[in-house]
């Protein structure tokens, strides 16, 4: 069953590749199209221009109609337009008018200004030069201009402007060194090649002018590290894999010049695949405002429909009694009351303040403002302060649950730095030193770079006494055991090596004058102590993940054989001839070193005897013939080897952490935040930073891939024992240990459907197939009999081995947009028989994950394990299975790492976790590869949902926006891509710590207040109207002078509440920093929901009718001159009873008192003083009585201490109950809530843990941190790097030379074609080859 999936799913492969690139030859590649809509069609293939602004021309129509797409902005257009109706307009047109006008010019402006940035951002990156082939030479044009089958050249140091196909390069064998720090985040150089064909026959740009190559291959995707084509020319196919690409977004290193194919050009680049959809960002507050909204417009309807009934049941009578008033009504009773409902509608629209948005915009901005401003968050070294990209989310930093942070440069400086080095003796540094000492101590050392800041003087002594064997082999050893590639530049040596761990121990040695000068397929020069040394390379193994370690069998100048090597310590301690006092003190420094998360290495060496190394040498050949298993003898003869060795010493590398990074995680975990790390680095490295900040510890559980798929099987297989009544499962057994995930991007991941649907999905080859690769190392698999008798292959599960059949990206397979076919990938590759091994050691493992992640989401909730799901769908596809299962799981764990991700797949586990949980997520890096999980787009506060994306092909849910709520980026080692896309910017990621504690915890706090009190405040002066519609026959006349309800919110109240949300603060700053656990409340939405929602409503409708309904009572059946029973003093009284009311409530619930508080209460309450003495004045009432009515009303109350008192009496009623409740019930909670933390944890369970998660934790971690993939050693041991190109024609060359593009030289010199040099020193030793080659390039 399994071989048969596996036809289908490569049948399902080929059948996409439809994508045909034909070099040289645009009306070929123009004649392709593809459906657009309906029947129009448009060019397949795109240009190379890259658009990510929003708006062009269209800015003003777009900007309005997405505006108006916003719940608040489209019921206020409502309003104004019954407004407009004379007939059932109750307010003046101008109430709403003005204040809309200046909320869409607010929020359209501060989108403009968004817009242009990322407009002036593609200007820059469209308009990069490049060299582009026209005619017969290779001509300067912008990046915009290139198309599918370009054929560029490339110089060192540029960016790559599309996926481009390798044809040549100057290097030799046409490799090309290219740098992937925007992609994946690593700073490790790679080398990509192009195919030999194209290497031996396109040496001249009159061969390339004429070649018409085409390139059939796979329709455009995001996967990073994956390419499937073949290059048909001259009647023959040349197979294509990703080793042959240069992807958009590299950068050229160590490459004088290369020349490619353009295949895939702007937003089909991988790259631009990665970056997904723009999606606009909206805050829980302003989603629930949203609704809210909805909700009171549902409710005022109701009021309004209630009004009206009662003025149709009224309205006779009132003709009756009113015979005076009766000409207003004109209509008959059903039109009367058509146009009252309209009226009351109109009347009672001001309870959904305009004025409360527009008051939001500025409280956001100031709070983003604050966040500038802070200079406990400025970084002096990059002259750096913090800063808020967008003013919409400030909020939203005071709800943050999960951090997804990337390692390489975010938590660390991305700097490695040589700590430490022993021999039975620690040598540490001679004092702390960050940067270079003035008194170099190596300025006797003529190769010394300045850049070691390992100081001590003892170890200086020893090696220039040259007195200890050991340490002299030490430093040789560091001198010749590694791949790096040296080059000489400014009578500077420059080292490039495949990790920084290796070039950081070569600059070590080198600063010691033990100087590795330069390597040829055979030799290795050093200069050792001043004297030139050339040693005979007899044999390189190299590393890769399984060894952990790389040996150098070399012949010394003197005749002597001796066999370097160097690895993780778990691998150089079993093959020790001996351990004595020195081996022992090594390994007590090796933990020392561990506990402070240096990344360790052990350095060991014998002398190899002739005759033994002629008998090696002999079954090395062999091995080295062999067709089938090469790689599984090689490792055989390599092991026999590296046996009976002497332990030379121990280094020690530190990728140093930012300051601040331990403080700032624990604080925030403290804060029940957890912290995910997403790095494109591999496992071990992202480990050492997760012990290195204590997300990981050594008590802690650390689930890896095997430990993952056992628990996962027991919890499974218990669950079954419980149904069927043999056994029974703890619940919750999990959530009591301490424990981390460790997943990188090729985890195995298997699905299937057999147990739903009775039909296998298969994801990965047959293993028919992986028996004929693999020459029979797999044993067949027979029925097997499994715990209570279950029988598996009855269901009929899909089998996947090895690491390589889908990973993070099958994980994630309903949240991508591309076929199934492309997620997969089928190319296992047998050759390495490391992988045979593991997948036949756990192949009863890899077919239980098959059954249990259609399952498990059930099961886990079943047996405890995962939280309950109200929404449990049991016709869920197996992808949405396993996506919930992994997410179950992981909130299980105190951290998690992911390692190896692509930008993609970090965008996609954020959007995982926002899919099933809840809750807010922060991301946070500084490299192009972080924009997936960070970009933003500037929302508008309490204006829409969240955009969500329609499904693609092939998906199975909708797609959620991935990036992350809150985007951060740091202004760190690699560029500022990440800057310019982030929500935030900050210099440092200790400055997270004060961003979220502080400004994100007080302007969570301070909006909640704001929209509570402003909640308040509107119901308990606004829903007199409704009360006074009682005593008013129904007729929708409002209460309030018309000046009033303008003002209220523009003048009278607004100072206040802007005090409230810009300065209002529940603790100070430093309390905010030592107490994280107050942020804990600001998590759960306890600050401002549907229930304070409602607190507020009681609140304001109690006050307003205590003001109506005692003024009423009071002023009843009064007359005279003290009388306040006239509609106009009535309704001063109850304008001036509602402000007072409702600014003691402001004084009240403000708890930090400032001299700024004080004068916006005096200067609000005179602001109020002014406007009524001037609007009811008599000079104004002549001008325009209509618009002007209440002549001196406002005199008439305040000058008679009678209504004063009034006033006073209905304040006190609203006050005091108010504060006496609030006593009591602080009274009441305190006692409560210490008895609370005094009660004893109940259920508390005993754990007794598994056997394999207690043999998970060890004292002492393995850090041999080096390059994941092998390094170059089969590059060096075939001559690859180290042999010219041949037949190379002068006419190859560019008429031009472009520098770097950061500095770009209008200048422009002739480029020569040559090998690089390996040394200056080596150069002098083959000058007499450079001359002949000379010769031969310009004959």
């Amino acid at each position: 069953m399994g071989s048969l999936a596996y036809h289908e799913d490569l049948k399902e492969e080929n059948s996409a590749f439809t994508w045909e690139v034909k070099a040289n030859n645009q009306a070929y590649n123009n004649q392709f199209k593809e459906k657009a809509f309906l029947y129009w069609q448009r060019k397949k293939y795109k240009g190379n221009v890259i658009h990510t602004a929003k708006y062009n021309f269209s800015f003003l129509p777009l900007n309005l109609y997405e505006q108006f797409h916003h719940t608040s902005n489209l019921y206020f257009l409502f309003i104004i337009i019954l407004q407009g109706i004379p007939d059932i307009s109750t307010l003046p047109w101008f109430t709403l008018f003005t204040p809309l006008v200046c909320l869409l010019v607010i929020q359209g402006t501060r989108d403009l200004v968004d817009d242009i940035g990322r407009h002036k951002s593609d200007k820059t990156v469209n308009n990069r030069p490049c060299q582009m082939l026209v005619g017969k030479r290779f001509l300067w044009e912008k990046w915009k201009n290139l198309h599918v089958g370009d054929l560029v050249c490339l110089h060192k140091n540029n960016m790559v402007p599309a996926d481009i196909l390798l044809l040549a390069s100057m290097e030799p064998n046409s490799l090309c060194y290219v740098e992937t720090a925007d992609i994946d985040g690593e700073t490790n150089l790679k080398f990509r090649q192009s195919l030999m064909v194209t290497h031996n026959e396109q040496t001249s740009v009159r061969k390339m002018a004429s070649f018409q190559g085409k390139v059939v291959c796979e329709e455009p995707n995001s996967r990073m590290h994956h390419f499937v084509g073949f290059l048909k020319w001259e009647g023959k196919k040349y197979p294509l894999d990703i080793g042959n690409i240069l992807l958009r977004g590299c950068k050229i290193r160590n490459t004088d010049t290369c020349y490619g194919m353009v295949i895939y050009a702007g937003f089909d680049t991988k790259i631009m695949r990665n970056c997904g959809k723009i999606h606009l960002k909206r805050t829980k507050i302003d989603l629930l405002m949203n609704r809210l909204v909805v909700l009171i417009f549902m409710s005022l309807v109701l009021i309004s429909t209630a009004l009206t009934l009662g003025f149709w049941y009224k309205v006779k009578e009132f003709k009756t009694k009113h015979y005076y008033v009766s000409k207003i009504h004109v209509y008959n009773v059903a039109t009367e009351s058509f146009f009252v409902f309209w009226g009351f509608l109109i009347l009672l629209s001001v309870i959904v303040p305009m004025a409360m948005f527009i008051i939001a915009e500025f409280i956001y901005l100031g709070n983003s403002i604050f966040i500038k401003w802070d200079v406990q968050m400025y970084y002096k070294p990059q002259d750096m302060p913090a800063k808020a990209h967008n003013t919409s989310l400030s909020d939203q930093l005071g709800q943050v649950e999960y951090i997804f942070s990337d390692k390489t440069g975010t938590l660390t400086e991305n700097i490695m730095t040589f700590k430490k080095c022993i021999n039975g003796i620690i040598y540490g540094g001679d004092q702390p030193q960050r940067v270079p000492s003035p008194e170099n101590p190596y300025l006797w050392n003529r190769f010394a770079n300045g850049k070691l800041l390992f100081h001590n003087a003892r170890l200086l002594s020893t090696v220039l006494g040259k007195n200890d064997r050991m340490v002299q082999e030490f430093w040789c050893l560091l001198a010749i055991c590694h791949t790096v590639m040296v080059q000489e530049k400014d009578n500077q040596l420059l080292y490039e090596a495949a990790s920084p761990d290796e070039e950081a121990l070569v600059t070590a040695a080198q600063n010691f004058s033990y100087v590795f000068l330069a390597c040829t397929q055979d030799s290795i020069t050093v200069m050792e102590l001043g004297k030139e040394r050339v040693y005979q390379v007899l044999a390189m193994m190299d590393f890769n993940s399984i060894r952990k370690r790389m040996s150098v069998l070399v012949r010394s100048p003197e005749g002597s054989i001796y066999l370097y090597i160097k690895g993780a310590d778990t691998v150089i301690f079993d093959r020790l001839y001996n351990k004595g006092l020195t081996e022992c003190t090594t390994e007590e420094a090796l933990a020392s070193f561990a506990q402070q998360t240096l990344h360790t290495l052990c350095l060991a060496y014998k002398k190899v005897d002739e005759d033994s190394h002629e008998e090696w040498h002999h079954r090395h050949q062999e091995a080295s013939m062999l067709l089938q298993n090469r790689a599984h003898a090689l490792h055989q003869v390599y092991d026999e080897m590296e046996q009976n060795l002497q332990l030379l010493g121990a280094t020690a590398i530190e990728d140093k952490l930012q300051d601040g990074v331990l403080e700032t995680i624990q604080c925030l975990k403290q804060g029940n935040i957890k912290v995910w790390i997403l790095t494109g680095d591999k496992q071990e490295t992202a480990m050492n930073i997760g012990f290195a900040c204590q997300l990981l510890y050594k008590d802690m559980i650390i689930l890896e891939e095997k430990e993952i798929v056992q628990i996962l099987d027991d919890a499974y297989w218990e669950n079954n024992n419980l149904l069927s009544g043999k056994g029974c499962l703890k619940n919750g057994f999990l959530s009591q240990i301490k424990m981390a995930m460790v997943i990188n991007r090729e985890f195995p991941v298997s699905v299937s459907s057999g147990l739903t649907s009775g039909r296998p999905l298969a994801l990965g080859k047959g293993l028919e197939e992986q028996q004929a690769e693999g020459g029979g190392n797999l044993e067949k698999p027979r029925n097997a009999m499994l715990r209570d008798g279950f029988q598996r292959d009855a269901v009929k599960p899909s089998l996947e081995l090895g690491p390589k059949a889908g990973g993070v990206d099958q994980l994630l397979l309903s949240l991508r947009k591309e076929p199934r076919a492309l997620v997969q990938n089928v190319n296992v590759d047998m050759e390495s028989w490391q992988e045979l091994e593991e997948q036949k050691t756990n192949f009863l493992q890899s077919r239980r994950i098959s059954l249990m992640w259609q399952t498990l989401g059930t099961q886990l909730r079943n047996t405890g394990l995962g939280p309950q799901s109200k929404n449990s769908n049991i016709h869920e596809t197996p992808e949405v299975q396993q996506e919930r299962a992994f997410v179950e799981l992981a909130l299980q764990c105190h951290a998690v790492i992911c390692c190896q991700v692509t930008p993609k797949q970090k965008a996609l586990i954020v959007a995982l976790v926002k899919q099933y949980q809840n809750v807010v997520t922060l991301a946070i890096g500084d490299g192009a590869n972080d924009i997936n999980m960070i970009e933003w787009v500037a929302g508008t506060k309490f204006g829409g949902g969240v955009q969500r994306a329609g499904a693609g092909p092939g998906l199975t849910c909708c797609v959620s926006p991935a990036a992350a709520d809150i985007g951060v980026g740091l202004a760190g080692q690699e560029g500022m891509q990440a800057v310019l896309n982030s929500d935030y910017v900050l210099a440092q990621f200790c400055f997270l710590r004060r961003l979220l504690l502080m400004h994100g915890r007080w302007s969570y706090m301070r909006i909640c207040k704001f929209l509570r009190y402003f909640v308040y405040k509107t119901l308990a002066s606004m829903m007199i109207q409704i009360w006074f519609a009682f005593y008013s026959g129904f007729t929708a006349q409002p209460l309030y002078e018309g000046w009033f309800l303008a003002f209220y919110n523009l003048l009278y109240t607004t100072l206040p509440v802007l005090y409230i949300g810009l300065f209002e603060q529940d603790v100070s700053a430093e309390q905010s920093l030592e107490l994280p656990e107050l942020y804990i409340t600001r998590q759960k939405d306890q600050l401002f929901n549907y229930w304070l929602f409602l607190q507020a409503i009681a609140h304001g409708m109690p006050t307003s009718l205590i003001n109506f309904f005692m003024t009423l009572w009071i002023s009843r059946n009064t007359a005279g001159p003290l009388s306040f029973s006239d509609y106009q003093s009535f309704s001063v009284v109850m304008g001036l009873s509602c402000l007072l009311s409702i600014t003691i409530e402001a004084i009240l619930i403000i708890k930090y008192w400032t001299v700024l508080f004080v004068r916006a209460i005096f200067f609000s309450l005179y602001l109020y003083m002014i406007t009524t003495w001037t609007s009811q004045s008599f000079q104004l009432f002549i001008i325009s009585p209509k618009t002007f009515p209440f002549l001196y009303a406002d005199r008439n109350v305040m000058f008679h201490p009678s209504i004063l008192l009034v006033v006073l009496l209905n304040v006190s009623l609203n006050t005091l109950p108010v504060l006496a409740l609030r006593i009591i019930y602080q009274a009441l909670k305190k006692p409560h809530t210490k008895e609370k933390e005094e009660t004893p944890a109940e259920g508390i369970i005993t754990v007794e843990l598994p056997p394999y998660l207690q043999q998970a934790s060890c004292a002492r971690r393995s850090s041999y941190a080096f390059s994941h993939r092998e390094g170059y050693t089969d590059l060096i041991t075939q001559g690859t790097i180290l042999r010219r190109s041949p037949e190379v024609n002068s006419n190859m060359l560019p008429d031009h030379r472009i520098p770097s593009n950061e500095e770009l030289d209008p200048s422009i010199k002739e480029s020569h074609w040559y090998h690089r040099k390996m040394s200056f020193l080596g150069k002098k030793r083959h000058q007499h080859l450079g001359k002949r080659h000379a010769a031969h390039l310009h004959g």
